[in-house]
């Protein structure tokens, strides 16, 4: 067995990538203070072809040089947009029909492993700041809250992992992957 090499994984080019079509799943960012998570989050938005991804509030936004880092790129290939409020954004993808899920540890909330996605939807994943989580007001406002379970002594995972494993797992359920 040997490393395939970059002409090997056949990626595409960054216009090729605008051109074809994306998962049904947008990420939106609420208050996130770790540029390097925001990097992660376009690297792993651009490995599973996201829709787009929101930057709301403290969120920062690219161009800067801890985000650029962490996204070794991906900031020119995934669509994003900066929205002050991330609760006048929640209310804004409802009525397109897009499907708000709040990923946090709450009263009611599905185990991920639980949640079945609906084919032909369009959902938005909504991931929080990394001490105080989704705000509470945009919990609210969302259609449906996942938690994913763990099992050790910490009470959360850092938001790119929890990103990654929620955007896999759509994926597998949505795609058949």
């Amino acid at each position: 067995m040997k490393k395939l090499s970059m002409e090997e994984l056949q990626r595409l080019s960054v216009g090729e990538f605008k051109l074809t079509q994306k998962s049904p799943i947008t990420l939106v960012l609420d208050n996130i203070r770790s540029l390097n998570n925001v990097g992660s989050a376009f690297r792993t938005g651009d490995a599973f072809r996201v829709e787009k991804i929101y930057l709301c509030g403290i969120t920062g936004t690219p161009p800067h040089r801890d985000i650029q880092k962490t996204a070794l790129g991906a900031t020119e290939s995934v669509d994003w947009e900066y929205r002050p409020k991330t609760l006048d954004l929640i209310h804004a993808l409802k009525k397109k029909g897009v499907v708000c899920c709040a990923l946090e540890q709450a009263e009611g909330a599905s185990p991920l492993q639980d949640f079945r996605p609906e084919q032909n939807r369009h959902y938005a994943l909504i991931f929080g700041n990394e001490v105080f989580g989704v705000e509470q007001e945009v919990l609210q406002a969302c259609d449906q809250v996942i938690e994913i379970p763990q099992f050790g002594t910490k009470h959360s995972l850092n938001i790119s992992v929890s990103l990654g494993i929620a955007v896999w797992d759509f994926l597998v359920k949505l795609e058949g992957l």
